[in-house]
């Protein structure tokens, strides 16, 4: 059973976590300190997300593209506000041979083979991506470029957590070039609601879109917009991010254009990205002590089947049907035939990996011409007939993914509370948790403040956000609206 081996929510949430990304088969250490190993069944989830994602941009008008892995450190230099804000997540190469050691242990770095200019294990790619844009746009006529890639990054942690926060991750990371800042603006925010609808139509996690804080912006924008989710231990999870770069990068990097009036002036920029983290955040919004919990659209098995007590000619005459029925439904089935694990193990494993439907065939359903079902969000019994199954199991898997979504939109709504004084709010804070909705001065002071005093932080300022006068909870200065906090991962 997965109570045996996964620890409750209730008694300790990390170790639960922990537990169900190894036991589920999602992740495990690597060698290197900080970087995860993502096994097949995690990484077929990823490539779920992925592949919705990489349609998703495509049919927006963006293309994929590649760049280098490894920066010129000089070009880090050439935004100071970007080189300020990834410095110390730097990973750097400054030498580019090995040798045997004379001594006779194993290998060492070759000291006569140091590099010129160190280079960077990308944190990020703008710096390298905004050079390469200097040569490709020359006037309006090669404007909007709209560039997406998949790839890794590294920026050094010394905290982590599978998914949440590793050394080396999995991302996609757009960028793009806009002749005006209205279409920059436009691109970005056309990214945020992009973002909020795969987060909820495809993983179910309701997210909260808004504008964040001058402090926590990112290096080198004007403005970050972010998705923010709720995961069920009352901690906040920033889920994708999208910026408006402004003329910044441009700048540094002397990136102009020809406008229509054959006037040079710079372009406008944005990038955005959605990481490896949204797999932590699809765990935490779903999966209970049982094991992992996947939304039927990003389910790898959307459908395994089990025969009882093991295959046979008659079970599997019938079994092969309903694949046949539901694979042309475009339902992804498994059939176990695996003779040497019992029902009962197949069963516990498969709600530990979260696969949304299992379906029992055994020869005395099969003679009342019915087989078992059981939904894995619910955990629910039931049977139904074999006449029409496929139809039956496809308004299933619509059922579950719209219950998972309804669910975790009513856990949000609980644990979404306005606070108006700083002892109710620390009272919040330190109790369940989740987002507090409080007035603030609009100072980086007040901000740094409540965050010293509660670990809490302003999660964003919500775009839906309504002008409403009040007083910040701290300095009790006039604030126009609320902005959400919450103690976050």
């Amino acid at each position: 059973m997965a109570k045996d081996i996964i620890t409750e929510r209730s008694v300790d949430y990390s170790a639960w976590y922990n537990g169900i990304v190894k036991h589920a088969g999602l992740a495990e250490n690597s060698p290197v300190k900080g970087c995860m190993i993502i096994k097949p069944y995690g990484f077929a989830i990823w490539e779920k997300m992925r592949d919705q994602l990489d349609k998703m941009f495509k049919e927006t008008g963006h293309v994929n593209a590649y760049f280098p892995l490894l920066i010129p450190k000089s070009f880090l230099s050439k935004e100071a506000k970007h080189v300020e804000g990834f410095a110390k997540e730097c990973a750097v190469v400054t030498h580019h041979r090995l040798m045997n050691d004379p001594n006779g242990d194993g290998v060492i770095v070759d000291p006569t083979a140091k590099l010129e200019e160190e280079l960077i294990i990308r944190p990020t790619s703008e710096t390298i991506i905004w050079n390469t844009y200097r040569d490709w746009i020359q006037s309006y006529r090669d404007l909007p470029l709209l560039i997406n890639q998949w790839a890794n990054v590294m920026r050094w942690e010394m905290k982590t957590r599978a998914f949440l926060r590793t050394t080396e991750f999995l991302w996609q990371e757009g960028h793009t070039a806009h002749s005006t800042k209205d279409e920059a603006v436009e691109e970005t925010r056309m990214i945020l609601d992009l973002y909020a609808k795969f987060a909820e139509e495809w993983m179910a996690m309701p997210v909260v879109k808004g504008v964040k804080t001058e402090n926590e912006r990112f290096a080198g924008a004007d403005d970050t917009y972010t998705i923010e989710a709720l995961m069920q231990d009352g901690k906040a999870l920033q889920s994708g991010t999208s910026h408006f770069l402004g003329q910044n990068f441009a700048e540094a990097f002397d990136v102009r254009f020809l406008n229509e009036k054959n006037k040079e002036e710079f372009v406008w920029a944005t990038s955005w990205g959605v990481s490896t983290r949204l797999m932590g955040g699809l765990i935490m919004t779903h999966s209970d002590d049982d094991g992992l919990v996947l939304p039927p659209k990003l389910a790898p098995i959307q459908v395994v089947i089990v025969p009882i007590p093991k295959p046979n000619e008659v079970i599997n005459e019938a079994v092969d049907k309903i694949v046949e029925a539901l694979k042309a439904k475009g339902v992804s089935v498994k059939y176990d035939t695996d003779k040497k694990k019992r029902p009962g193990f197949k069963f516990n494993e498969y709600e530990l990996k979260g696969v949304p439907i299992r379906i029992a065939v055994g020869k005395r359903d099969l003679a009342e011409n019915k087989v078992e079902i059981k939904r894995r969000d619910t955990m629910e019994v039931s049977h139904a007939a074999l006449d029409g199954l496929a139809d039956h199991i496809e308004q299933l898997l619509e059922d579950i993914q719209n219950n998972l979504l309804a669910r975790s939109k009513a856990f949000r709504t609980e644990n979404t509370v306005e606070a108006n004084s700083f002892e109710e709010f620390q009272s919040i804070i330190d109790g369940k948790g989740g987002f507090v909705s409080a007035h603030w001065d609009g100072t980086v002071e007040t901000e740094l403040k409540i965050k010293e005093l509660t670990k809490a932080t302003i999660r964003c300022i919500p775009l839906k956000a309504k002008e409403e006068e009040g007083k910040c909870i701290l300095t009790g200065k006039p604030s126009s609206k609320r902005v959400l906090f919450a103690k976050a991962y």
